[in-house]
Parts: C-alpha cells; sequence; structure tokens
C-alpha cells in the first residue's frame, strides 16, 4: 500500500499591509506569524490596534524575529534583485522569517500588497498573495540608470548619481525580450 504525500504545514506570514487592508486573522485556520516590526507599525494606526491585539492575546498570531543568519540571506536576495533601497527594515524581517521557515520545510505565504516584497519573495521560491492589489505576475529585473545620459548601471550598484554628468539615478524593470 502506498503512502499518500505528505502535505507540508502552510504558515501565512503576515505583513503590516495585510492588517491596513483589512486583513481578519480569525477568518484563516493555518498558522499566523509575523515580525516585532509589524507590531510597531499596527500600532501607530488605532483602528487596527485592536484586532491585532486581539489575534495576539489569542494566540491566533504569533511573534518571532528571524534568526541573523536568514537575515543576511534576505538583504542578499534584495540586493540581487534590485529592491534593497525600496525595502524596509520590516520588509526585510518579513522575508527573512519567511525564507527561515522555508529551509525549516513548511511552506510559508507572504500575505503582502508590497511590489518589492513580492519580487524578492519570487525570488527566493516563497508564495505570497496580495490583499487589495493584484500582486506581481513575473521577476521583475531592475537597472539603475541615469535619465540623462542613458547610462545603465546594475541594480545593486551602489551609486547614486550618474558617474558621467552627476544626475540622480532612477531604476526600471529590465525589458524582457
Amino acid at each position: 500500500m502506498t503512502q499518500p504525500p505528505a502535505t507540508t504545514k502552510k504558515i501565512a506570514v503576515l505583513d503590516t499591509s495585510a492588517f491596513l487592508g483589512g486583513f481578519d486573522p480569525f477568518a484563516m485556520s493555518c498558522e499566523q506569524i509575523t515580525v516585532p516590526k509589524v507590531e510597531e507599525e499596527i500600532l501607530r494606526n488605532s483602528m487596527v490596534k485592536m484586532r491585532f491585539q486581539t489575534a495576539i492575546e489569542s494566540n491566533k498570531v504569533q511573534i518571532r524575529t528571524p534568526s541573523p543568519q536568514y537575515a543576511t540571506e534576505a538583504k542578499i536576495a534584495a540586493s540581487k534583485a534590485g529592491d534593497y533601497h525600496k525595502l524596509s527594515e520590516t520588509d526585510l524581517q518579513l522575508l527573512a522569517l519567511a525564507f527561515e521557515l522555508k529551509q525549516q520545510g513548511t511552506t510559508p505565504q507572504i500575505v503582502t500588497d508590497d511590489y518589492s516584497i513580492q519580487n524578492v519573495a519570487k525570488q527566493l521560491g516563497i508564495e505570497f498573495s496580495a490583499q487589495i492589489t493584484f500582486g506581481i505576475k513575473r521577476l521583475l529585473e531592475w537597472i539603475r540608470y541615469c535619465p540623462a545620459c542613458h547610462k545603465q548601471y546594475p541594480a545593486d550598484s551602489k551609486f547614486k548619481e550618474c558617474q558621467i554628468c552627476g544626475t540622480n539615478l532612477k531604476r526600471k524593470p529590465k525589458r524582457q525580450n
């Protein structure tokens, strides 16, 4: 007799935008987790604060800090994707926690409307779902460029200004062939 395939445990990793977008932790049956920085951001918004605190107190949502090694991995992936400068410390914590959960054999799904988080999550092979936006459809590869002389730089370039003409660099998605 053959055994049915083992299912991995699904865990919802909740971003601030999920709560601000009306996410109801009591409407989901899977485990839900977030990072300390999300709590700090939520506590600034009194309308969402009560639902969030109730979810924490009833153990519906747990708060967990990712391990430092996964924080480093998240920063590397964000830099490689060209989204590092668009991500907050909260965003990086969420990505690190989701990556850590994935490495532990679970199936994390980040609930966020932040396109930069979604892009890095896609690069890390982590599922995501959006609350009030459609979410990204494909992995975005970024380039930095000078709007004046059109010189292009890698997405993770440390330069903020064009090395040729001194104009502030902008970023845009790399064209798909």
